[in-house]
């Protein structure tokens, strides 16, 4: 499983009229997920997500994590971290779960990440989306399950 985590200080997702997440402060996460993740993977990407220390306390230095800033999550599922662009000019993404497979370790993952007691937005599975982020710092993270960078 991978993940793109970046802090915003804004993040509003919407599939057509519908907005299905909006928050003013915290961590906006792409995830993909593999054809062989297991619950071990989502355990990883889980503990990564809710105890990643990149808000800032009160000397300005990044040792606070989504709970202890009070802030909150947005989780936008994403198969395309899983191209494989090594060859040719188009992505391939045999590496990536099948959409059915996909979507319970999806909603795991978020189940995990609420069970934290984290405030847990969501995109729409399998939709197009608009996600519209001011991130904050920058600050962008890349988390890998099998730790493969």
């Amino acid at each position: 499983m991978r993940a793109v985590i970046q802090r915003v200080s804004s993040c509003r997702v919407a599939s057509g009229a519908e907005v299905s997440a909006s928050i003013d402060s915290g961590l906006l996460v792409y995830v993909g997920v593999a054809h062989d993740d297991q619950q071990r993977d989502l355990q990883y990407v889980a503990d990564k997500i809710v105890h990643l220390r990149v808000f800032d306390d009160d000397q300005g230095r990044m040792n606070r994590d989504v709970r202890q800033a009070g802030a909150a999550v947005v989780v936008v599922s994403q198969f395309t971290l899983y191209g494989d662009t090594r060859k040719g000019r188009r992505p391939s993404y045999n590496r990536a779960a099948a959409p059915a497979d996909a979507q319970l370790l999806y909603r795991a993952l978020i189940d995990l990440i609420s069970g934290y007691g984290v405030v847990v937005g969501e995109g729409v599975f399998q939709a197009h989306m608009d996600v519209h982020s001011v991130i904050d710092g920058p600050v962008t993270i890349l988390v890998d399950s099998r730790k493969e960078f």
